[in-house]
């Protein structure tokens, strides 16, 4: 018979042993038992300075405060294992980024003995995957930047070219109308490559409504006819009781046409594309085949086929980085997939390629079921240019884009009153009140359009806003999407679209809201400030936000009323948040003020006069919880908005 007692302490000896892997056991409670070479190594404890304490030493302040190590020992008692990857602390206080595994032990009858741990100083592995990371972002925006200075440098010689012939050219009339064209035409190229770039880089805003699928392939299967040529043969399968999704209708077919234009260059001698529609679930199983980004549920699947010549291995891995093509020199920008991709991450959803060379390819998109909401979009006609006599207040800090919004405008028959920054603009608001609509660039300089908008609203509650921007990471959209009840133009826009938004927001029935109550957040920290205001508008705030005491002093100045304010404790080296808090209630002496602090502090330690008006500490971290019940303590009633 083998000799148990000395194969255990082979075992044991190997164990103590091993210098690379900490290996220890813990008992029930999670307290340190046995400790090897390799832990004293990693963590720098000698047994006797670590046996008998609870392994929570080893977490950072974070992590215990969030109480990590009992739910590691929780899920390694349920479930058999823990496994992570995090930050973990060594005797002297320095981090390391340790793989940890924590494994039950249960005897004979299956009552829990302790734990079993191994963990693994990852550090110096994650500084060379962060500098590989690093290195091929690099390469990346090379790449990028490479290829937006290529087509744009391409595209300015077009326009700029065609604008010399237009100056210098004085006797033939139908050579500058040539140059003309050719000069809109590559501006409108120009737009289409920034719209595809947005698009890349998931920033573009989103409109998603509740959309039919197959209604919409239906409809864009009509426009793609004449793209594809005699040539090539098209069908659609459409699946039966399809979901619904909620997606910018307008941006897929975007992506549909992107897709069959590929297809149709990838069969140069004819062949067939088929679009087909479906629903899909996507399990676990599905995201363990490498597809970890995917969320499991239900989804709407299009696919779009080709009998085409295929993709290589090599040209399958690249096929969604921006500007990479295999098509001839002008023939394509290489942003179409990339713009693909992009907008169908933005929207939730997942895309995947299926290719063999020679055979063909299918894209797969898809996009997350709507379970409520469902409505059908409405088809778009061909409709002629709207036109008006009302009242538009533009506010544009560009002197250009203002020159030709107000000139194009006024050619449709409006009447057109102009500013270049929201200070003038609520001038110009209260001075006339005949004003039906005010159309604002989103990023003015000192008061942002979205304050604008919030102050003009509180002058006329009734005023109808359309928002323009250039870019999407900007006050009025959140997630890539537009805020609810947010109309947007987005730049560059042309003067049919100019006119139906404007002729549609103004023809809209007129729904006059409840005043809303105005918040004021001071908070240097921009991430902070913007997820407190996210926070504040969805319990039905008016949001007025400053990142100074300088700030905070202008906003409340302009501001007529302010119902309560939150004000960080901390606000930097200039000022802090108690001579706000003291400014703010020589104004409004009875304001109610939530000072929010990383510090354990009291009121009573601070001099703000709580007394003497409604005065509620909030603590970091915060959460909707936390601040709904600062505001209930204050007096408010935060749930109003939701109900």
């Amino acid at each position: 018979m083998p000799n148990v007692g000395h194969d255990d302490r082979i075992f044991d000896q190997l164990v103590s042993g091993i210098a690379d892997y900490a290996i220890f056991m813990l008992d029930v409670d999670g307290h340190v038992r046995t400790w090897n070479v390799g832990a004293q190594r990693i963590k720098g404890y000698r047994p006797d300075e670590i046996i008998g304490r609870n392994f929570s030493v080893f977490y950072t302040a974070e992590d215990r405060a969030a109480g990590v190590p009992e739910m590691a020992l929780r899920v390694a008692r349920e479930e058999g294992k823990f496994e992570a990857e995090a930050w973990r602390l060594r005797k002297d206080g320095t981090r390391f980024f340790a793989n940890v595994m924590l494994d039950a032990l249960r005897d004979e009858e299956g009552k829990l003995i302790g734990f079993a741990k191994i963990t693994r100083d990852m550090t110096e592995k994650r500084a060379m995957q962060e500098q590989l990371a690093q290195s091929q972002k690099m390469e990346a925006i090379g790449q990028l930047t490479g290829g937006v200075a290529h087509d744009f440098n391409n595209l300015l010689t077009v326009i700029i070219g065609n604008l010399d012939i237009i100056a210098l050219e004085t006797q033939d009339e139908q050579r500058r109308r040539q140059a003309i064209r050719q000069a809109m035409h590559g501006a409108k190229r120009a737009a289409k490559l920034t719209q595809q770039l947005l698009a890349f880089s998931r920033r573009q805003p989103l409109n998603p409504k509740a959309t039919d699928i197959n209604k919409l392939v239906i409809a864009t299967s009509e426009l793609l006819h004449p793209l594809l040529g005699e040539s090539i043969s098209m069908e659609t399968i459409l699946g039966g009781g399809t979901w619904f999704t909620d997606v910018d209708a307008h941006q897929l077919e975007n992506a549909l046409v992107n897709l069959a234009v590929n297809a149709r260059d990838a069969m140069p001698d004819g062949g067939k594309l088929t679009i087909e529609t479906a629903n899909a679930h996507l399990d676990e199983l599905y995201r363990e085949l490498g597809n970890v980004e995917i969320e499991p549920g239900q989804y709407v699947l299009i696919c779009v086929t080709d009998n085409g010549t295929g993709m290589t291995k090599d040209v399958l891995e690249h096929a969604f980085d921006p500007f990479y093509t295999t098509k001839p020199t002008g023939q394509g920008t290489g942003l179409g997939l990339s713009q693909v991709y992009g907008f169908i991450k933005q929207s939730g959803g997942h895309v995947k390629i299926y290719t063999e060379l020679g055979e063909g390819t299918t894209v797969k998109i898809y996009l997350p079921r709507l379970l409520q909401g469902q409505e059908t979009p409405k088809p778009r006609g061909p409709r002629s240019i709207p036109r008006g006599s009302e009242t538009i207040l533009v506010v544009e800090d560009d002197d250009g884009v203002r020159q030709i919004a107000v000139h194009t405008l006024r050619n449709l028959g409006f009447h057109v009153l102009e500013s270049a920054n929201g200070k003038d603009a609520l001038v110009q608001l209260a001075k006339k009140t005949d004003i039906d609509l005010l159309f604002t660039d989103v990023g003015l300089p000192g008061m942002n359009g979205r304050q604008l908008a919030e102050q003009a609203r509180q002058l006329r509650p009734d005023l109808r806003i359309l928002f323009t921007t250039g870019y999407a990471r900007n006050a009025i959209v959140h997630q890539g999407r537009l805020d609810p009840g947010v109309e947007l133009l987005p730049k560059p826009y042309t003067r049919e679209r100019l006119a139906v938004k404007i002729r549609e927001i103004l023809d809209a029935p007129t729904v006059r809201l409840p005043a809303s109550p105005v918040a004021l957040v001071v908070e240097d920290e921009a991430p902070l400030r913007e997820v407190v205001a996210y926070v504040l508008k969805s319990l039905g705030f008016q949001v007025l936000e400053a990142a100074s005491a300088g700030e905070a002093e202008h906003e409340s100045g302009v501001a007529r009323h302010i119902d309560v304010a939150l004000v960080d404790l901390s606000l930097g080296a200039e000022s802090d948040g108690v001579s706000v808090v003291r400014m703010l209630r020589r104004k409004q002496p009875k304001l109610p003020v939530m000072i929010v602090t990383g510090r354990r502090c009291d009121l009573a330690s601070l001099d703000v006069d709580s007394d003497a008006a409604p005065t509620a500490l909030l603590h970091k971290p915060y959460d909707l919880e936390s601040i709904s019940a600062a505001l209930t303590q204050l007096g408010m009633n935060p749930r109003r908005a939701l109900v």
